[in-house]
């Protein structure tokens, strides 16, 4: 059996640092990043390991947001993965800034990443680690999503990505029941 960990962003550098890249900035925090080897593929970075005699591949779709399913179904088809078998890190603005969460299914809640998946694979069955960055107090959603964190938030990114590797590592070496559980609406803003 495989895992396929999805993290939804934007390639570029000008996307480096901005909410709808969370999910690539919470796998740099993962305690195994170190062994993570990425190597183009799917349309994206991709890397295989090992993980508790489980094969676990990381995907980063490098196709834009709204084009992640081109990447994620050939990498699933590849690796054989069942719908049941992935995880979709990405941001969620239906969440306060720094809110992890564990989901399986659901609505789509406007993530054109989710949708594209969802498009490829015929179903929005499959599980999800949701990053809260909060709405936009003013202005459109899209410049809040593609635009930095504020400087009330930078200095909680760290324990953030931090809480969002652990909710990952714990899914891995729990899993999903028990991982949801542990951190069902957790967050490190108090």
């Amino acid at each position: 059996m495989t895992k396929l960990i999805i993290g939804l962003g934007n390639p570029g550098r000008e996307y480096e640092e901005t909410r709808h890249n969370i999910a690539w900035q919470l796998f740099e925090r993962l305690s195994f990043y170190d062994k993570l080897h990425w190597k183009e593929k799917f349309k994206g970075l991709f890397c295989a390991l090992t993980l508790l005699d489980e094969q676990t591949v990381f995907l980063k779709p490098q196709t834009y947001m709204n084009l992640s399913g081109e990447s994620v179904r050939p990498a699933m088809d590849f690796f054989k993965v069942e719908v049941e078998d992935i995880l979709v890190v990405h941001d969620e603005i239906d969440l306060p800034f720094g809110t992890v969460h564990l989901k399986s299914g659901g609505g789509l809640a406007g993530n054109n990443g989710l949708k594209s998946i969802n498009q490829h694979l015929g179903t929005k069955e499959f599980k999800r680690l949701r990053m809260g960055v909060g709405r936009p107090q003013h202005g459109d959603v899209s410049s809040h999503v593609l635009g930095q964190f504020s400087n009330e938030e930078k200095p909680l990114l760290d324990d953030f990505n931090d809480l969002g590797a652990k909710a990952l590592e714990s899914y891995l070496k729990i899993g999903f029941q028990k991982a949801q559980n542990k951190f069902s609406k957790k967050t490190v803003v108090q």
